[in-house]
């Protein structure tokens, strides 16, 4: 069964850095766009950073850009979210999905994996 799964969250105080991962099972994640998401208590899940797979093009929210940074290593099968500058704001439960990065993108294909996520709290 393909499944996603989001690892390295925990308590970080504000102005400090985490790194999350996204491991796959079933599918190589160089093959596909792959997004973070978040949702916090109360709000709607949003996106967070994407990294596309057929050009290599990277986006993020406003909200985090300048802060966090989405990466890949094809060898280990992983693509990681770099947090920096943490804030309160930032507290969530964080999500990675193969997932069309662009609208155009999702007129080509159609693919979408999501998993379980990691909790991100982040202290004033």
């Amino acid at each position: 069964e393909v499944q996603l799964q989001a690892s390295g969250g925990g308590l970080v105080q504000a102005g400090g850095s985490l790194r999350l991962s996204c491991a796959a099972t079933g599918l190589i994640l160089d093959d596909y766009d792959i997004g973070w998401f978040r949702q916090a208590p109360g709000k709607e899940r949003e996106g967070v950073s994407c990294i596309s797979n057929s050009d290599g093009s990277i986006y993020a929210a406003d909200s985090v850009k300048g802060r966090f940074t989405i990466s890949r290593d094809n060898p280990k099968n992983t693509v990681y979210l770099h947090m920096n500058s943490l804030k309160p704001e930032d507290t969530a439960v964080y999500y990675c999905a193969a997932i069309p990065c662009t609208l155009e993108a999702g007129t080509r294909v159609k693919y979408h994996y999501w998993g379980r996520g990691t909790l991100v709290t982040v202290s004033s």
